[in-house]
C-alpha cells in the first residue's frame, strides 16, 4: 500500500526493527525511494480496539463499586447519627439506676441466656438481678427476711403502696389457711398475695404462729383475721355436721397428717361462713408454703384471672408445681428457689412418661408430695369443704374448670430442717407399718423414718440424694424438655417488698398501734357467728329444726363424694390400668 511520507513516518514505529533499518540504509545511499507503507499484521488493529473496550468496562465497574459503597455507608451513617442523638454520649442505662453494680443473679441463671448476658456486661446489672451486700453470700443475705437490704440502692417499687385500700375491688378474694409457721414465713406469703389481688385472709393459728409476737403483727394488717385454736373453738368444731357425714369419715381418729386433714376441713367450714359475711366472691384454701402463680392472665393478677372466669363456673382448679431446690443450705425458699417441676396436667403425656424415671430420681412418685393441686371456689350458699384441696356444695355438683397456665407453687422440703420439723410434729413409730397410719403420702413416710433413725450426716446425704437437684446436666435436659421450669415473678415481688421495707413497716406499725386490726369482724364475735350459721348439734343432739334442715340437705344428695385427699401424680401403673380399661 502507498502512503504519504508523514503517514509512513508515523507508522514506521510500528514496523519491525529490520524494516526500519532498511529504510535508513536507502536514505544514506542517496537513493530516494517513495515512502511505502507495509501491511500491518491483522492482530494489531484488533488489539487496539480491545484495549479501548476494556478500559471502558473497567471504568464502569469502578463507578458501580463506588455507588454500592455509598449505598452501604449511607444507612450506617444515618444509624450512627440516630444513636448519637439518643444517647448524646453520656446517658446512663436505666437498669443501672434500679439494679446496682454489685448485683447477684437469681438462682439457676448461670446457664441461661439472661444470666450469661448479665455477667458479660461487666456486672452492670440486668432485670433478673437483685442488689446484695455481697454477691457470693446469697444465703446470708436472705437469712433475715424482715431486714432491709444492705444496699442503699434497693427497689422502691412498693414503697408508698396502700395495701389497705379495698374500694371498688372486684372480685373480692379471700384466702384461708391453718398454720404454725413463723412471722418470717407468713409476712412475705401474705403480702405477696396482697400484691396479686387478695384482700382478706382468715388464718387459723397454733404453735409458733399463735405467739403474741406474731399475732400482734398479723392482727394489725387490714383484712387479716386470726382465729386461735382454743378450747372453745375445738368444742364448737366437735359439734359440726361433718362428723355425721361420710365424705370425711375415712380420715377420722387417725394421727399426724390425717388429723391435720380433718382439722383443715373443719377450719374451712368456718371460713366459708366468715367469707360470706364479709362479702367475699372467691375463697381459696392455701398453706403458708404455697404461692399462687397467676400465669395466663392479661396481667400478673389473681383478681384479673378470676375476673375472666365465666359466671357459670363454681370452682377453678390450680394444678401445683413443686419446688426443685439446687442447694441444701436454703434459708428463705421464697427468695432463693426459682426452679419448679411442672404438673402432669401441664405436660404432654409422652414427655411426662418418657422422662418419668429421670424426673423421679428414685423417689416413690413424680412429686415428693401431693400433685392434685388446690382450688378456688365462688362463695355461695350450701358450700362445704371437700378436703383441703377441693370445695363442694350440698345442693349441687360444682361446675369446675382446670387452668392451663396458672399454678400453685408448692415449696416443699425446701430446707434441710424440714425433715426434723415434720418428725417432731408426729409421735408415730419409725416403722413401715406404723407410718402408714400417720402419713398419707409415701415420701412423707420415708422422710419420717430417715429423720427418726439416721444421724445428721446420713440425713443430709439422703436429703441431697432425694431432694436436692445437683446434677446440672439432668437439670438442663429437663428444663429444655419442659419438665422443669424457671419462675422468677414471686421471687422478684417478695424481694421487692423486702427492699421497700414493707415487712419492717408492718412490725413497727404493730408495735406503735397494738390491736388496730380493721377488716373482718372482731375475734370475739367469730365463735358466736360460726355457731349460729354453720355448726349444728347433730353429734350431741339438738333442736328439731336444725336436725330437719340437715336431713333435708342430705336427702338431696344421693351419694356423698369422698373428700379429695392429697394425691400423687399418676405413675406407670396408673397409665397401664387406664390403657387396659
Amino acid at each position: 500500500l502507498k502512503a504519504q511520507p508523514a503517514e509512513c513516518s508515523a507508522l514506521s514505529s510500528l514496523l519491525p526493527a529490520t524494516l526500519a533499518g532498511e529504510q535508513l540504509h536507502n536514505q544514506r545511499g542517496g537513493r530516494r525511494s517513495p515512502p511505502t507503507c507495509h501491511r500491518l499484521p491483522p492482530m494489531a488493529g484488533y488489539r487496539s480496539a480491545s484495549s479501548s473496550s476494556a478500559a471502558g468496562a473497567g471504568g464502569a465497574a469502578v463507578f458501580a463499586m463506588r455507588v454500592l459503597l455509598l449505598l452501604t455507608l449511607l444507612p450506617l451513617a444515618l444509624a450512627a447519627f440516630a444513636f448519637a442523638l439518643q444517647w448524646r454520649g453520656g446517658m446512663r442505662d436505666p437498669t443501672g439506676t434500679v439494679w446496682p453494680a454489685d448485683t447477684q443473679r437469681f438462682p439457676g441463671m448461670e446457664n441461661s441466656p439472661l444470666g450469661s448476658s448479665s455477667s458479660s456486661t461487666g456486672g452492670r446489672g440486668s432485670y433478673f438481678a437483685v442488689s446484695s451486700a455481697s454477691a457470693s453470700s446469697a444465703a446470708a443475705d436472705c437469712a433475715e427476711i424482715l431486714g432491709r437490704s444492705a444496699s442503699s440502692h434497693g427497689i422502691s417499687l412498693y414503697r408508698g403502696w396502700s395495701f389497705d385500700s379495698d374500694t371498688a375491688i372486684t372480685p373480692k378474694i379471700c384466702i384461708t389457711g391453718s398454720t404454725s409457721a413463723s412471722l418470717h414465713q407468713i409476712l412475705p406469703w401474705l403480702y405477696y398475695h396482697k400484691v396479686i389481688g387478695v384482700s382478706h385472709f382468715i388464718l387459723f393459728v397454733e404453735g409458733e404462729a399463735a405467739k403474741p409476737a406474731v399475732t400482734s403483727v398479723l392482727e394489725s394488717i387490714r383484712g387479716v383475721k386470726i382465729i386461735y385454736r382454743t378450747k372453745e373453738l375445738k368444742e364448737q368444731q366437735d359439734r359440726s355436721r361433718i362428723w355425721n357425714e361420710t365424705w370425711l369419715s375415712g380420715f377420722f381418729y387417725k394421727p399426724c397428717n390425717y388429723e391435720l386433714f380433718v382439722k383443715q376441713s373443719l377450719n374451712m367450714e368456718m371460713a366459708i361462713v366468715m367469707a360470706r359475711e364479709a362479702g367475699m366472691d372467691w375463697i381459696i384454701h392455701l398453706d403458708t408454703d404455697e404461692l399462687i402463680h397467676p400465669a395466663g392472665a392479661r396481667e400478673y393478677s389473681l383478681r384479673r384471672l378470676l375476673l375472666d372466669v365465666p359466671d357459670n363456673v363454681d370452682m377453678v382448679i390450680f394444678p401445683n408445681y413443686e419446688s426443685s431446690v439446687e442447694r441444701d443450705d436454703i434459708k428463705d425458699p421464697f427468695t432463693e428457689v426459682s426452679m419448679f417441676k411442672k404438673n402432669y396436667d401441664h405436660l404432654p403425656k409422652d414427655t411426662y412418661f418418657g422422662l418419668y424415671k429421670e424426673a423421679t430420681r428414685g423417689n416413690p412418685n413424680y412429686f415428693l408430695t401431693y400433685g392434685n393441686g388446690k382450688s378456688a371456689a365462688r362463695v355461695q350458699e350450701h358450700m362445704r369443704p371437700n378436703g383441703a384441696h377441693r370445695w363442694h356444695n350440698y345442693m349441687k355438683s360444682p361446675n369446675e374448670i382446670k387452668l392451663e397456665e396458672a399454678a400453685i407453687l408448692h415449696y416443699t422440703y425446701t430446707k434441710f430442717s424440714d425433715l426434723t420439723s415434720r418428725r417432731d410434729r408426729c409421735g408415730c413409730k419409725p416403722t413401715k407399718e406404723d407410718v402408714k397410719r400417720c402419713f398419707i403420702l409415701e415420701f412423707d413416710r420415708l422422710a419420717f423414718i430417715i429423720a427418726s433413725t439416721a444421724t445428721e450426716q446420713e440425713m443430709r446425704n439422703w436429703y441431697r440424694e432425694h431432694v436436692v437437684w445437683t446434677d446440672k446436666d439432668t437439670n438442663l435436659k429437663l428444663l429444655r424438655k419442659g419438665v422443669l421450669t424457671r419462675i422468677y415473678a414471686p421471687m422478684a415481688i417478695i424481694r421487692g417488698l423486702k427492699e421497700s421495707g414493707i415487712f419492717i413497716d408492718a412490725v413497727t406499725s404493730a408495735k406503735a398501734h397494738p390491736k388496730a386490726n380493721i377488716g373482718l369482724e372482731n375475734n370475739e364475735s367469730i365463735h358466736t357467728n360460726v355457731t349460729a350459721a354453720q355448726s349444728t348439734t347433730l353429734k350431741e343432739g339438738g333442736n328439731d329444726n336444725s336436725q330437719a334442715t340437715a336431713r333435708k340437705i342430705l336427702e338431696m344428695i344421693d351419694v356423698q363424694e369422698e373428700a379429695v385427699p392429697p394425691m400423687s401424680p399418676p405413675g406407670f401403673l396408673e397409665l397401664m390400668e387406664s390403657a387396659l380399661s
